[in-house]
């Protein structure tokens, strides 16, 4: 694998996230966040915890849980600790690493920059939350 500068918008094709966004979109989203590695068993996010930051899934897989039982697993193109950040709440579940994964972590201001910046990634965000309440009610 070929290593790319965190600068360079192709780092995140293929992440169906990004999908038909614009390289200099794509080159801003990679301005606004902090590329990070983990290992496989790192915990990413702690239920309960105080939100500081959220994560997008380059590459690798994590697993869900809530209250300690596992409800999902999520890979590349999947946001995760988001919900925090919008509602002001602790979080609501812990994100283990299944894989070694390469994420995109945003801040808090960085995170609320994205969604005022581009309305796709907004949207995205927002459809990926509904998807996610609809599920739980089903369960």
């Amino acid at each position: 694998m070929t290593q790319q500068r965190a600068d360079d918008p192709a780092v995140l094709d293929g992440v169906p996230f990004f999908e038909d966004f614009p390289a200099e979109e794509r080159r801003r989203v990679l301005g606004l966040s902090s590329p990070t590695e983990v290992a496989a068993g790192a915990v990413i996010i702690d239920q309960g915890d105080t939100a500081l930051d959220c994560f997008l899934i380059v590459e690798g897989s994590a697993s869900v849980y809530l209250r300690g039982e596992f409800v999902a697993t999520v890979g590349a193109g999947s946001m995760v600790g988001e919900m925090a950040l919008i509602d002001h709440r602790p979080r609501s579940a812990t994100v283990v690493a299944e894989t070694p994964m390469r994420l995109l972590a945003f801040r808090t201001k960085d995170f609320r920059k994205l969604l005022d910046e581009m309305p796709k990634a907004s949207e995205r965000i927002l459809a990926e939350l509904q998807a996610r309440l609809d599920r739980n009610r089903e369960q």
